[in-house]
């Protein structure tokens, strides 16, 4: 019998049939293609990260980071920290304010404050624009000696406790008072939250908004389920016909077909002059500019998210289930019901997902037909964004928006399983 030998010949357990230094070379070289792989993904990843990941990040920092107020007048906010929030502050917080509006009309930024101070309460930008034109031509010694008499002069409201109060709200440099608002909630003078005194629209505007894409879903459910059928289903001449039909809003505009709605809808378009030509109603009926406007496009315009999923799912299920269950004895219906229509639920599945997601973030449609009626959060979001420049406010509304999505993501895949989403 061979004597046996320990020595680095032997073989390693973990690689039966290697010695240990053929598995040292082979770990080593399934490291080196792990990081050529990796190394071709990095474009990616980086591409991701900048175009993705950044912009969220971004908005979640920017809706509860404001700075401006404290970049502008940072003595006036230093020694408004001392005021217990109860009368008017002393003469000292209304120099240093004096003498901050002073500097910032002579730097041309007294704008900026007002804006600032005028999204927590309406009619300040006009007293801060006003008393800073007018303190502009006051010279530094006379301001320092008796700038609070010269502040209260210029404009009456400086007087207003509810205007400091605001002044030391908006001065916080990290706040939740845009999220506070974004949910129609806001802080009382003692600090706690309360229901906003002012019009409640947000909280509205959301529900209206998941309202809208879950119609938007079922009715591209209602439309798309047979549509994919009949493709999954038909010859391949007619298949292919009817997929060209399905692609083409694909290869066309998103505002041609946006217009084209519009010309359909409006008060003197297609469908009013062919109902009133063939007598079915006596005067145009107002469908332009409304939700159902909205709904009626969006629908149009999402369904071959809904039809893509399904018809993959559905050309993948033998139809010999179907013969089978109808030999057994089954019902076509019953038949479709129990073995069919569980098999589709996957690209069911990832169709609303699809659609809901989408039509949840969709803007350009409902601003362009659905008017004040038709329109959704993400149409507020865009306005705050390009006409009142209230960045934050945007932010905190879309990062509610954001948040949202996860939430039902997560119910989704509690109820149904995100493993069951196929797309292919």
């Amino acid at each position: 019998m061979t004597a046996t030998t320990f020595d680095d010949a032997r073989p390693v357990s973990a690689s039966p049939g290697l010695t240990r230094e053929e598995a040292g070379f082979a770990r080593r070289e399934l490291n080196r293609r792990r990081l050529r792989a990796f190394a071709l993904v990095i474009p990616l990843l980086v591409f991701i990260s900048f175009a993705f990941f950044a912009p969220i990040a971004t908005m979640l920092h920017r809706s509860v980071y404001n700075p401006t107020v404290v970049q502008l007048i940072p003595d006036t906010l230093a020694k408004l920290q001392s005021w217990d929030g109860e009368g008017r502050p002393d003469d000292s917080v209304l120099t240093a304010m004096a003498v901050d509006l002073k500097r910032l009309a002579n730097n041309r930024t007294s704008g900026k404050l007002g804006e600032a101070l005028n999204r927590g309460l309406p009619g300040t930008s006009s007293a801060v624009k006003a008393t800073a034109r007018k303190l502009r031509q006051v010279d530094d010694a006379t301001l320092a000696a008796d700038g609070a008499a010269l502040l209260l002069g210029a404009n009456d409201k400086w007087a207003s406790v509810e205007l400091w109060r605001n002044v030391r709200k908006t001065g916080r440099t990290y706040s939740d008072r845009y999220f506070l608002t974004a949910l129609d909630l806001e802080r009382n003078a003692e600090g706690d939250v309360q229901t906003r005194e002012a019009a409640q629209i947000y909280v509205q505007l959301y529900t209206k908004t998941m309202r809208i894409a879950l119609i938007i879903t079922i009715l591209t459910m209602l439309l798309g389920y047979p549509l994919a059928f009949v493709l999954a289903n038909a010859p391949a001449r007619t298949a292919s016909l009817l997929m060209v039909m399905v692609l083409l809003p694909f290869w066309t505009s998103l505002l041609v077909r946006t217009t084209a709605w519009i010309a359909l809808l409006q008060t003197n378009g297609v469908i009013n002059s062919v109902l009133m030509g063939v007598g079915v109603i006596g005067e145009p009926l107002e469908m332009l500019f409304t939700e159902f406007a909205t709904i009626v496009a969006m629908t149009h315009i999402l369904l071959p998210f809904m039809v893509l999923p399904l018809y993959s799912v559905m050309k993948g299920i033998d139809r010999s289930y179907m013969r089978a269950a109808l030999s057994l004895g089954s019902s076509p219906i019953p038949a479709f019901i129990r073995i069919y229509f569980p098999m589709t639920v996957p690209g069911l599945s990832a169709g609303a997902l699809l659609v809901f997601i989408i039509s949840v973030g969709y803007y350009i449609t409902p601003a362009l037909v659905g008017g004040t009626d038709g329109q959704m959060i993400s149409n507020i979001i865009a306005f705050h964004m390009q006409q009142s420049n209230n960045w934050e406010l945007a932010a905190a509304l879309g990062a509610l928006l954001l948040v949202l999505i996860i939430a039902l993501y997560w119910i989704y895949d509690l109820l149904v399983g995100a493993d069951n989403i196929k797309l292919a």
